[in-house]
């Protein structure tokens, strides 16, 4: 089985520059910087119709949590819908409760709704959020959710790595596990072969200037500093050498 390289992308620009570098999947978002929000339809169509990259489609409203009001539910299960609609190959998203437990009601509806159009249901990074993994992992599992990205809980895979491998060697046989954040080509092969995860999620992500982002007495910009005319993008130097990184960690287990 070969090692699967998911690259989060923030736009239709990043899907295509991912699909030039060879990578096979990509999750597609909007608005990176707070972590992830729903991507336009459009951006969705292009990418498909462009591109043969297998897109997995964030649905997240806003960020801030993964606890969200009824309003904002129905939202984002019309936004799945529209998506599915328009030929995603999966839907991110989570669901938890105040109590940091999966929301089991509205990630069964979400699930149901995604293999209704025989697509993948992938449950994102709010299972780090969640209290007990464990329990979690076979609550996810038992809905049929497909796959879950994770950190292990950490705040990156690194030093998740610990809990990732549990979750591979516990769970692997019953749902894919997705290990993600900050992962690139540097740490990728060590991560791999400590965990045994066979899919990896990483950004490669870069910044480029928009200069129109800050005027005189007003600023547009969301990151600080010298960074406060930049936005992200996935970097064409750091994604050839992640996809290279990860080729040659699936060699070397291969060989072993």
């Amino acid at each position: 089985m070969g090692i699967t390289a998911e690259i989060c992308c923030g736009g239709y620009e990043d899907a295509k520059t991912a699909a030039a570098y060879g990578a096979q999947r990509v999750e597609l978002n909007s608005g990176l910087y707070l972590g992830g929000l729903t991507p336009g339809i459009g951006t969705l169509k292009l990418t498909k119709e462009t591109t043969n990259l297998n897109v997995v489609s964030m649905v997240r409203p806003r960020g801030g949590g993964f606890c969200y009001s009824e309003e904002e539910f129905r939202a984002m299960i019309r936004d799945a819908e529209e998506l599915l609609l328009a030929g995603t190959d999966g839907i991110a998203f989570g669901f938890l409760n105040e109590d940091e437990s999966i929301n089991i009601e509205r990630t069964r509806e979400m699930t149901s709704l995604i293999h209704a159009y025989g697509r993948t249901a992938v449950f994102h990074r709010a299972f780090d959020c969640a209290g007990a993994k464990d329990e979690s992992m076979e609550e996810l599992i038992g809905l049929g959710v497909d796959r879950v990205l994770t950190s292990g809980g950490r705040k990156n895979a690194m030093d998740g790595r610990l809990q990732i491998r549990h979750l591979v060697a516990t769970y692997g046989r019953n749902i894919e596990i997705l290990a993600g954040s900050g992962i690139n080509d540097l740490n990728v092969a060590g991560l791999i072969r400590e965990t045994g995860v066979q899919q990896v999620h990483s950004s490669c992500h870069g910044w480029r200037i928009d200069r129109t982002a800050q005027g005189s007495d007003v600023s547009y910009g969301y990151a600080d500093g010298r960074y406060n005319r930049m936005f992200e993008v996935v970097s064409r130097e750091k994604l050839s050498k992640f996809l290279s990184a990860v080729h040659d960690a699936e060699m070397a287990r291969d060989d072993a």
